[in-house]
This record gives C-alpha cells, structure tokens and sequence, in this order.
C-alpha cells in the first residue's frame, strides 16, 4: 500500500477498512443511476478504489494512533473454518484476477506505476500454479531423499547453493516483514503466531483458487452471479445477533 500511494497508482479499497470523500462518493452515484456500489461485482470495495482514481481521485494508506499509542486497525477475525476461509478468499480471488480483470482492464496508456499495481493483483492464479509446484517439489524432495538415504542408490543432485542462499533470504525477509507489521498492531503474540498462519494461508490460497477458477467458468457460461458472504467474528461484539450470517447470494 505504502508503495502503491509513493508511485501514484489507484489504491484499491478494503470494506471494513476505508474512508471516501462524500463529494467522490456523489460523482460515483450519479455515474452509476444514484448508487456509488455496484452489486454485479465480486469485489466491490476493491474496484471502487480503481474508480476514484479514474474520476481524478487521490488514494493514499494512512496510519493512525490511537490516544493509548495503538494503531489503529481493523478488529474482525477471518474465518476459522477452513471452508468458510476458503470461499472468502475465493471470492476475493475471483473479484480482482478473473472476473476483475474483465470488468475493469487496465489504466491509461502511460500509467506505468498502476499497470503495474494491476498487475501485481491479478498474478494470483499464476502464483497458484508456482505455489502447487513448490509444495509438490519439496515433499517429493523429501520422499526422494529418504529413499536414497535407506535404499541407498545415486547421490541426489546438487542444488546450486546461492539460489537456496538468495530464496532463503527472501522469504525470511518477508517473514520478518510480516511479523513487524502484524505485531506492531495486534501484540507480540499475534507477531510470532504469523509465522506458521503463513503456512496456513498458503494451503487456503491454494484450495480457493481451485474454487475461483470454477467459479469463474460458471459465470463464462452465463450462470447467475453468487456473492459468498462469510461470517466475521468481532472480538469487543458481545452479542452475536450483530455479526452477519454465514452466507449471504445475490443474483
């Protein structure tokens, strides 16, 4: 996001977590017949930021503390039934990549830095394939291993070590990055309990795409649009009558 405000490119926007100018909000309603939402997409939040910056709009990722010196964040937890997960991130994957890509396209011609944000959206089916790839790779790495070290047989070959040196260094970097970040805004514990949900998350990707790919198929073929609405848990909401239904369709 920080990246996104320095190049100028569109910041698209997160539901439980964003801000419009009114006078924006208007410009949109009276484009789309009065309402500033449009209920034919997947991803509404994320494709009304794409809008501001089309109308002229400015985007930016702002921090805010808290009077106790928190950050200020979002409190809701995600899912924590693996289906629920997975339909949730289905549908955001199939919002911004699939059905996205076709309802929104690309910036103006020499918008570098927002081809390139757009871009950087829509890599995730693509990311999905790597991903299953890398998973398979090291159990059969694994498998393969063991086998010759109680089968005995050929040496495995050899794995150039700068490019296990260079992968290794990045992903721990991401990991640290991510860590900071988490801790910064939700404690030292949540900080370190990152670390294996990225595992986690990763195995959740993966089964959504799967369900993005044939949700998308479906609605090549005509079928009626299907808003999964996942249920969110607050943790300072006491009464669970306030907290949405587990699914929620619309056509």
């Amino acid at each position: 996001m920080l990246v996104r405000t320095a190049l100028g490119a569109a910041m698209p926007l997160a539901g439980t977590g964003c801000a419009v100018a009114v006078a924006m909000l208007a410009r949109i309603a009276d484009a789309r017949g009065g309402d500033p939402f449009d209920a034919a997409s997947l991803t509404e939040d994320y494709e009304l930021g794409l809008r501001i910056a089309e109308l002229g709009g400015r985007g930016s990722f702002v921090r805010v503390t808290a009077a106790d010196g928190g950050t200020v964040a979002v409190r809701a937890y995600f899912p924590m039934r693996f289906g629920a997960s997975a339909r949730q991130k289905a549908r955001w994957m199939t919002g911004i990549a699939l059905a996205g890509w076709d309802r929104t396209g690309w910036a103006r011609s020499w918008a570098v830095g927002d081809h390139w944000m757009r871009m950087r959206d829509r890599r995730a089916p693509l990311a999905m394939l790597v991903l299953a790839a890398a998973y398979a790779g090291g159990v059969a790495w694994v498998v393969s291993l063991a086998g010759h070290g109680w089968w005995g047989g050929d040496a495995l070959p050899a794995v150039p070590g700068w490019l296990l040196i260079a992968n290794g260094a990045l992903l721990v970097w991401r990991l640290l990055m991510r860590a900071t970040a988490t801790g910064a805004a939700y404690g030292w514990r949540q900080g370190l309990l990152s670390l294996p949900r990225f595992v986690v998350g990763n195995i959740i990707a993966l089964a959504a795409a799967r369900r993005a790919l044939t949700m998308y198929l479906r609605m090549l073929a005509g079928e009626a649009l299907r808003w999964d609405k996942t249920r969110h848990v607050f943790p300072d909401l006491a009464d669970e009558s306030l907290v949405a239904p587990p699914l929620a369709k619309a056509a």
